[in-house]
C-alpha cells in the first residue's frame, strides 16, 4: 500500500494510507538520505510504501519513501551539522505573527520567508489578535503587511475568535497542504481549533511572564480538513536556522533583493560595503524596507558565526 506519514513521534509514524485508515509505522532497517544529514528520514508529509506485519496489531512497516516535491527543515537542536525536517510536499507555508501577546520579530519573520522562499514554497501571512491592538499598532501592522504585500507576500489580519475572519483562513487553505508555524502563544492551535473544532488541538493561555508563550505541540502532525486539504502543525519554533544556503545565496531569496540581481558594480558583491551597490542604494532611497535589510544582515552573521 502507499500512504501519507501524517504525525511522526521518533522511531514509530503514523500513515494515513488509500483505504482511509490510520497504521502505526515503524521503518525498514536504517533509511539515509542521499546527500542529506538530518536527524529524521520520514517527515509528515512523507508519502510512503509501506507493507502491513502479520499479526493482529495493524502495524505496518514503511519499506520506502517516494520523491518529495519539497520540504523545510530547521537546524537540529541536539546534533551540529544536522537539520531536523519539519514537513514535506507543501503547498504554502502559513506564518502567524502577532504584534502583541507575544510580539512576533520581523527577523524571525524574514527568516521564516527565506527559508520558505528558498525551498520555492509560496507564503501567506496571518497577523493574529487584531483584536488586542491598540490605534497606534493597528497602524503599524497596516504599513507591515502593505510592506510585505508589495514584495509578493499575501496579508491578512484576523482574530481566531471572529468567525469571518475564520472562513477567510478556511477559503486560503481550500485543496492545499499548508504548514502552520509560528512563535508559541501566537493563537495556532486556537486558529486551528476554530478552523475545525474537530482537531481539538491544545492550546494553553500566554503566560504574562515576559509575555512568552507556553509551548503546546511537541511535533509536527497533519491534519485532514477534508479530502484534499491537510494543515501541518508545528511546534512553536524559537529558531528556524537556515540549512544549505550559502552567504552568496541569501540575498536571492529577498523577492525585493532579486529583483537587482546583477545590477551592482561587483558580481559577488554582498550587499554591505561595496561601492555601486544597488541594493544599498535601495534601502537608502526607502525602495527596500529597512527591516527587511536588517534581517539580511543578521543572517549574513549567524551564518558566518555558525561555520
Amino acid at each position: 500500500m502507499e500512504g501519507k506519514v501524517i504525525k511522526s513521534t521518533g522511531s514509530w509514524y503514523n500513515v494515513l494510507a488509500e483505504d482511509g485508515q490510520v497504521y502505526p509505522c515503524r521503518l525498514r532497517g536504517k533509511f539515509k538520505i542521499q546527500g542529506m544529514k538530518v536527524t529524521n528520514p520520514v517527515a509528515v508529509g512523507d508519502q510512503v510504501k509501506m507493507e502491513l506485519e502479520e499479526g493482529e496489531d495493524g502495524t505496518a512497516v514503511i519499506t520506502d519513501i517516494k520523491q518529495r516535491e519539497n520540504y523545510i527543515i530547521r537546524k537540529s537542536t541536539h546534533k551540529k551539522h544536522h537539520g531536523h525536517i519539519l514537513a514535506t510536499n507543501i503547498d504554502q507555508a502559513v506564518l502567524v505573527a502577532t504584534l502583541v501577546l507575544p510580539r512576533t520579530s520581523l527577523g524571525f519573520m524574514d527568516r521564516f520567508l527565506v527559508s520558505a522562499d528558498s525551498f520555492r514554497i509560496p507564503a501567506l501571512i496571518l497577523f493574529n489578535k487584531k483584536d488586542l491592538l491598540e490605534e497606534e499598532q493597528q497602524q503599524q501592522q497596516q504599513e507591515l503587511m502593505e510592506m510585505y504585500e508589495s514584495i509578493g507576500y499575501p496579508c491578512m489580519q484576523i482574530s481566531a475568535f471572529d468567525a469571518q475572519d475564520v472562513a477567510r483562513v478556511k477559503d486560503a487553505l481550500l485543496l492545499k497542504t499548508s504548514l502552520f508555524s509560528g512563535h508559541s502563544g501566537v493563537g495556532k492551535s486556537t486558529l486551528l481549533n476554530r478552523i475545525d473544532p474537530s482537531l481539538e488541538q491544545k492550546t494553553a493561555q500566554v503566560s504574562t511572564f515576559a509575555n512568552k508563550g507556553v509551548h503546546t505541540t511537541t511535533y509536527a502532525e497533519m491534519f485532514s480538513l477534508d479530502k484534499d486539504t491537510f494543515v501541518i502543525d508545528t511546534p512553536g519554533i524559537k529558531e528556524l536556522g537556515l540549512m544549505d544556503i550559502n552567504d552568496g545565496e541569501i540575498s536571492h531569496f529577498f523577492p525585493e533583493m532579486r529583483e537587482l540581481l546583477g545590477e551592482c558594480k561587483f558580481h559577488d558583491c554582498t550587499h554591505t560595503h561595496e561601492p555601486g551597490c544597488v541594493v544599498v542604494e535601495a534601502v537608502e532611497t526607502g525602495k527596500i524596507a529597512t527591516s527587511r535589510y536588517y534581517s539580511y544582515l543578521s543572517m549574513l552573521e549567524n551564518e558566518d558565526t555558525h561555520r
